[in-house]
């Protein structure tokens, strides 16, 4: 008897330690598809790219994403897309400013998609302002100049922005209203090139254009800069000053990325992306591949910390929106 139990807890023993060992952590699932909601070639879609190639061996050797352009109506068509996918981590999305900030502000009626409470918020990626910009041979030289001329000449003057709307929209009407209820006649384009091709022909007077579309044609001296709508002057365009500056107190709109889920990601997978997220905006390689692209890289973030940022921009949008009058749904 005394052998028999013996034996009983020597087979016991192994069997008792093998079961508090954790269980080992399944591999990530791949490959991950990470969408852009822009078409190729724009900020948004380098920065998804830079930040793919870094994310992805964080996340397990065998690991691939792959990035997706689906374009579309200020973003909201790619934004869509994700937010009926899988919540297991198999697709994420490069949100900005205009899928979930000024659309959903703007545009209530037609952006299908709540832009906090649809996604599941992984990491802050970057940003940065717009600049009001010019053509090289206009006669406004300084902002100041230019809102004396909106004052003198209401609805005569012309500004293009890349869409109804967005974040240039947006952006442009909050400036016009805090400069007193300016009024000039908007016109949409489909997109930044294509406002910066209409500046440098001269059929519009000026435009807001977020800093990656904007610093080529400054740097090659196509078109001029005026004011850049941060809180203070930026280190590519150190010689353009903040509207803030410029008598707009406190004036404070910038573009940005945001790196989200469908709603529901587990914590495990959301703590997994979020830390491979963090680590690689962490690396110098990657954070001046942001910069060159026009991109700020953003401070270390958590997904709570994410939440609280879309939220805060949401209602930044949500206020301008109010203070310059627009109703663009119905």
């Amino acid at each position: 008897m005394r052998r028999r139990l013996l034996l009983g807890a020597a087979l016991a023993t192994p069997m008792l330690a093998a079961a508090r060992l954790p269980r080992a952590a399944a591999p990530f699932p791949s490959p991950v598809a990470l969408v852009v909601p822009f078409t190729a070639g724009g900020s948004t879609d380098i920065a998804a790219r830079v930040l793919a190639e870094r994310m992805a061996p964080r996340l397990g050797p065998q690991v691939r994403i792959v990035v997706e352009n689906r374009a579309g109506a200020g973003g909201s068509v790619g934004s869509d897309y994700v937010r009926h996918r899988s919540a297991d981590g198999t697709t994420l999305l490069m949100a900005t400013a205009s899928s979930h900030g000024s659309n959903p502000a703007a545009l209530p009626d037609r952006t299908p998609y709540d832009p906090v409470r649809d996604f599941s918020p992984v990491a802050v990626v970057g940003g940065g302002p717009l600049v009001v910009v010019v053509p090289l041979n206009s006669r406004f030289t300084s902002i100041a100049a230019l809102l004396a001329a909106l004052r003198e000449q209401p609805g005569r003057l012309h500004w293009a922005t890349s869409g109804v709307g967005g974040i240039g929209h947006l952006t442009g009407e909050a400036m016009l209203a805090r400069a007193g209820g300016l009024k000039a006649e908007h016109v949409p384009y489909r997109g930044g090139a294509q406002v910066m091709e209409a500046l440098a022909k001269g059929e519009v007077d000026f435009s807001l254009e977020v800093l990656a579309s904007a610093a080529p044609h400054l740097r090659d001296g196509v078109s001029r800069g005026l004011a850049v709508t941060g809180a203070a002057r930026h280190t590519l365009l150190p010689e353009v000053p903040s509207l803030a500056e410029a008598g707009l107190d406190g004036f404070d709109i910038t573009t940005w990325n945001v790196l989200l889920g469908p709603s529901g990601l587990p914590k495990d997978v959301l703590g997994m992306l979020s830390a491979a997220a963090n680590a690689a905006l962490a690396e110098p390689d990657v954070r001046q591949r942001l910069v060159a692209a026009g991109v700020d890289p953003a401070a270390p973030s958590t997904p709570a910390s994410t939440e609280a940022f879309l939220r805060q921009e949401l209602a930044k949008f949500q206020a301008a929106v109010r203070g310059a009058g627009l109703k663009l749904d119905g």
